[in-house]
């Protein structure tokens, strides 16, 4: 993994590159004559959508299919052109983890009108009712889930009231609201009562929220927040809804002194079990993450696509929650797994999703 300090640096010249030549593609590789599944990721800087894009790859293949697997760098106008080429290539399925999630609608369109069944993975597409189905994990649950670690590691450290910082998500992932709304359902009541003190004022979900889930863009944040109302504050612990920006905030709190014997870091939550991240927790930096089982939603997601190609109905277990504007669409989701460092063992390496060696 790369250091934090390198992390935007390379990330920006990966993206320019790939974007340069119209994205990064893992090609139609191997698989039988089923019939070519699109399968369209938002980035490769994100250690977990390289890991979405591999198990679903690897289980297509092994049900007979061919993927045509495309990362677009975080790059909108890179993935429209990446799943317009899908369609006119006549794939015989979509899934699209999409970058922004109201960006696809003409190009879905096109694809309905050819009788292309679309599945939205882990990011619900919104303004289309061209989106068939939709696998993802409880989004409001992960938050709800964050926010408890964030109360269970603040109580750890004695007897409030805390001073703690929100962050919340891209605007444009429709996720970043469910993690926001579901973390805000704990915190607020805690913030009314003044057992949790936001000392910077920001409250708010958009002056929280990172485009792109960028993590230097949460590192400057975080510095700003620590400038500005901290010279006489000690903040205790930082809501952040994803690893990649709790490196970033770690990082800033780092900088500003934190991690001292007098000033020690605050407990700090996160998201997708990023191997950066579950080493920052097995160290005592990073408090807790909540694990998502990649292999799980690939799992899920391939059983949509077997049944949609023998014309049967996919399970699904929930037809009220996601509302993308123009339909409810019909969703299967996962459980999500909260990790602090006394559960790492129990719930990554001994699930096989790490090893020992993964995690040195």
């Amino acid at each position: 993994m790369r250091k934090i300090l390198a992390t935007a640096v390379v990330s920006t010249a990966v993206a320019l590159s790939l974007t340069a030549c119209g994205g990064s593609s893992d090609g139609g590789g191997g698989g039988g004559d089923k019939g070519t599944i699109g399968v369209a990721m938002p980035t490769k800087s994100s250690e977990r959508w390289i890991a979405d894009g591999n198990n679903i790859k690897k289980q297509l293949e092994a049900a007979g299919y061919k993927v045509d697997l495309q990362y677009a760098e975080d790059d909108i106008p890179t993935q429209v052109s990446q799943v317009e080429n899908m369609v006119t290539k006549g794939e015989k399925m979509l899934v699209i983890a999409a970058i922004d999630g109201t960006a696809l609608g003409d190009t879905l369109q096109k694809a309905q009108d050819t009788d292309i069944p679309i599945i939205a993975y882990d990011r619900l597409i919104r303004d289309s009712d061209a989106v068939d189905y939709y696998t993802t994990f409880d989004n409001e649950k992960v938050g709800e889930l964050q926010a408890q670690s964030l109360l269970d590691g603040l109580a750890a450290k004695g007897k409030g009231p805390y001073n703690v910082e929100l962050f919340a998500g891209s605007p444009d992932d429709n996720n970043a609201t469910f993690f926001w709304n579901g973390a805000m359902k704990v915190l607020q009541p805690k913030i009314d009562s003044g057992d949790l003190k936001v000392v910077s004022g920001q409250t708010g979900f958009k002056q929280a929220a990172i485009l792109r889930w960028d993590p230097a863009t949460a590192q400057q944040r975080m510095d700003n927040i620590l400038t500005k109302s901290y010279s006489s504050e000690t903040v205790n612990g930082v809501l952040s809804p994803y690893d990649g920006l709790s490196l970033g905030i770690i990082a800033a709190l780092k900088s500003n002194g934190y991690g001292g014997g007098d000033k020690p870091l605050p407990v700090v939550t996160g998201q997708d079990a990023e191997v950066q991240s579950v080493k920052s927790i097995l160290q005592g930096e990073q408090y807790s993450t909540i694990f998502k089982d990649t292999r799980e939603l690939a799992k899920v997601t391939v059983a949509m696509i077997k049944a949609i190609g023998a014309d049967k109905k996919p399970e699904i277990n929930d037809d009220k929650t996601y509302d993308n504007g123009k339909k409810v669409v019909p969703s299967y989701l996962l459980d999500p797994v909260p990790v602090t460092k006394d559960s790492v063992q129990k719930v990554l390496v001994d699930s096989g999703y790490y090893t020992d060696a993964d995690l040195k």
